[in-house]
């Protein structure tokens, strides 16, 4: 588990062209505004909210909700609930 001042993340899986990493934003937290030259990413919510932002978009995602992040779009992620610990 590597801890960040936004939660922590944790890599599940690795495979040639993929990896899968569990990430948890604590409540009103948020990462970086970025963007990837190498890759795309697929997020998939599993527990709580989350706030999306994707090129000029920003929307919210809820528990099985996911969105594809294409190549060189910036983005980031969001957890809007600012009282709950999930």
């Amino acid at each position: 588990m590597v801890h960040r001042p936004w939660g922590s993340y944790e890599t599940i899986a690795v495979g040639p062209r993929f990896q899968v990493k569990r990430i948890v934003v604590n409540p009103g937290q948020k990462l970086s505004l970025q963007m990837h030259h190498h890759r795309a990413e697929h997020w998939v919510v599993v527990c709580g909210t989350a706030r999306v932002t994707c090129a000029e978009r920003e929307f919210l995602l809820a528990e099985n909700e996911s969105t594809y992040i294409s190549l060189g779009a910036t983005h980031r992620l969001e957890n809007p609930d600012r009282f709950r610990s999930r």
